[in-house]
Order: C-alpha cells, then structure tokens, then sequence
C-alpha cells in the first residue's frame, strides 16, 4: 500500500488523455468560431447578390 501513492504520482498515461482534451476542444472552439464567421460573411454576400439581381 505504501508503493501505491509513488506508483501513481509517477504514472504519467493520462496525462496524454487530457492533453488531447484539451487540444480537442480548442481545435473546436475554432472550428465553430471559423464557420460561424464564413457563415454570417457568405449570408451577407448572397443577400447583396440577391438584392442587387431583384
């Protein structure tokens, strides 16, 4: 039981789980901010395009 608490303080293998979370959700973030921003510029473009056309 004493060997238990060095064991895992030294027990690094999820450490890389959290980091990949981590890099998960910031990859997200801007993902979601990029399509957000292409979304509101393109809908912007078309309604120009349409009100120029009628």
């Amino acid at each position: 039981m004493s060997n238990l608490l060095p064991q895992l303080w030294r027990d690094d293998a999820g450490q890389d789980i959290a980091e990949y979370a981590v890099m998960l959700a910031v990859i997200l973030v801007l993902v979601v901010g990029t399509i957000r921003l292409i979304g509101t510029n393109a809908n912007n473009v078309f309604s120009s395009v349409a009100s120029s056309v009628q």
